[in-house]
């Protein structure tokens, strides 16, 4: 009887085995990065997508939502109009808004101030928890958005003017301190985005 003799892989079909596998290993990783790489780059487009519409939310519901008070100053020698936007103001926007949430029923009010202002290329929020504030009430502070170029606002009173600087300095007095415009238009510039715009109705 014959016996079966066993034939194992030359050593030249081994190196080929391991060539094709190194082959087949480096295609492998190089699809596995691609993937995370898109898979991060799609992370970070939605979350910068969702801080800019955020953003946009807090202003539009700011200006909707505006209210006829004025507050007093810190020194309490005047009153800051319900809505102004100003070349000597520190903020873009200051405001007073309705419809500030209480869901833990603290004793307070409904209307809120609230102020934005451009930090280097980050857009922040301000608000105080009283309207009529002193030196000694600080301001909370939310950082919305970066890499900001500029944010300014359109206003349009009800004679169809339209300025830039609210209230109107032709009109600027002690009445026109609850005065609100009839449409602002926001304009937004963002580095990776370019301009936005927003033209919104304000309450009556």
């Amino acid at each position: 009887m014959t016996g079966v003799r066993s034939r194992g892989f030359t050593l030249i079909e081994v190196l080929v085995a391991l060539a094709v596998f190194g082959v087949m290993s480096m295609l492998a990783y190089a699809a596995l990065g691609s993937t995370l790489s898109n898979a991060d780059y799609l992370t970070d487009r939605m979350d910068r997508l969702q801080s800019i519409q955020r953003t946009v939310r807090y202003l539009s519901t700011d200006l909707i939502q505006a209210a006829p008070r004025p507050v007093r100053s810190e020194l309490g020698d005047g009153f800051s109009p319900a809505l102004q936007t100003s070349l000597s103001s520190e903020f873009v926007l200051e405001l007073t808004h309705g419809g500030w949430g209480n869901p833990a029923g603290l004793p307070r009010g409904t209307l809120q101030r609230v102020a934005y202002r451009l930090e280097d290329d980050e857009l922040v929020r301000y608000h105080w928890r009283v309207l009529d504030r002193t030196f000694a009430n600080e301001p909370i502070a939310t950082v919305l958005l970066d890499d900001v170029e500029s944010l300014f606002f359109r206003y349009y009173h009800v004679n169809d003017e339209v300025s830039e600087i609210w209230p109107l300095l032709a009109q600027q007095g002690p009445g026109d301190l609850r005065s609100r415009p009839r449409a602002v238009e926001i304009v937004l510039t963002l580095v990776d985005q370019g301009e936005i715009r927003r033209l919104l109705e304000v309450a009556p």
